[in-house]
């Protein structure tokens, strides 16, 4: 049985729950964002097309012979994750092509691209398993640098910026006409997913990434009305998911990324029950108090 102390003092648990707290900390951040933009997929979309650069991350470490041959593999996909985002963005605004359309192609591009290069690099498919699903073993020192300097850039500017990203994702026109730069506002946002995504992949996976942004932000809009006190309840319920899931993982052998996102599943069901349950009692009481109140001034109850 592994101790508390264990967990504290293995770089090979600490890790993994190091960056457990930073992804449940900024996900949420960016998944309110794109639950007002009603940009739910975009997370699934990049999370696919950072495969992309994960194979080509470790298509340059067997070009340049670089040890370990996954080395290039995270800085591979924070690349390919942000083109894909300003390629979003770009044909969102100006082309023609349909905002559908631009994340199938994202969807289905990324893993078709990465499948074929890894197969380049000299690797195989099942290389991109722990990518795809994530994995605690491959977690590394390194790792968790990179994702405390992207999960500081998602947080000061997604918490930073709130007022001005809220009233742009809120009504785009509005704040156009209002002066707001829009058109920037947008592009942080999508930047802002890309660097989640890279961040998030070691430990929830490339597939499960946008999961992880949505569920929580619709997990709290079942229990609190708002912009900034929903971004701050999913931001809880993502650290207690994210924490608990990757604890349950260290003393039964399942995938991370699966079992936090289930754990995210769940809070979301259990405020939806909560609110029923509230919603029956309150319309429960209501005719209880107008019968009352009829009866102290004399009226029938209708």
């Amino acid at each position: 049985m592994i101790s508390p102390l264990d967990l504290l003092t293995s770089d090979v648990l600490r890790y993994p729950l190091i960056i457990a707290v930073l992804i449940g900390l900024t996900a949420p951040v960016v998944g309110t964002y794109l639950v007002q933009k009603r940009l739910s997929l975009l997370g699934d979309g990049l999370g696919h097309v950072a495969l992309t650069g994960v194979a080509v991350g470790w298509l340059v470490g067997a070009w340049v012979q670089v040890s370990p041959s996954d080395l290039l593999a995270i800085p591979g996909a924070l690349a390919a994750s942000i083109v894909g985002a300003l390629a979003i963005e770009y044909v969102r605004e100006v082309g023609r092509t349909s905002r559908d359309v631009a994340l199938a192609i994202l969807f289905y591009g990324g893993i078709a691209g990465g499948v074929v290069i890894i197969q380049l690099a000299g690797g195989t498919s099942q290389n991109l398993m722990g990518y795809l699903f994530g994995s605690l073993s491959t977690v590394t020192g390194l790792d968790v640098g990179i994702a405390l300097v992207l999960a500081i850039v998602v947080l000061v500017v997604g918490v930073g910026f709130q007022g001005v990203l809220a009233a742009v994702t809120s009504d785009e026109e509005f704040a156009r006409a209002s002066g707001l730069p829009v058109r920037l506002a947008n592009v942080l946002i999508a930047v802002m997913a890309a660097l989640t995504v890279t961040l998030s992949m070691r430990i929830v996976g490339a597939l499960m990434v946008s999961a992880l942004m949505i569920v929580p932000v619709a997990a709290a809009q079942t229990v609190v009305v708002g912009f900034a006190r929903t971004m701050r309840t999913a931001m809880a319920i993502a650290v207690v998911c994210a924490l608990g899931g990757l604890l349950i993982t260290v003393y039964v052998d399942l995938p991370p990324g699966g079992v936090i996102v289930l754990a995210t599943i769940a809070v979301y069901v259990a405020g939806l029950v909560l609110r029923t349950l509230l919603t029956r009692r309150g319309a429960a009481e209501q005719p209880a108090e107008g019968a009352d109140e009829a009866e102290q001034v004399g009226q029938p109850v209708r």
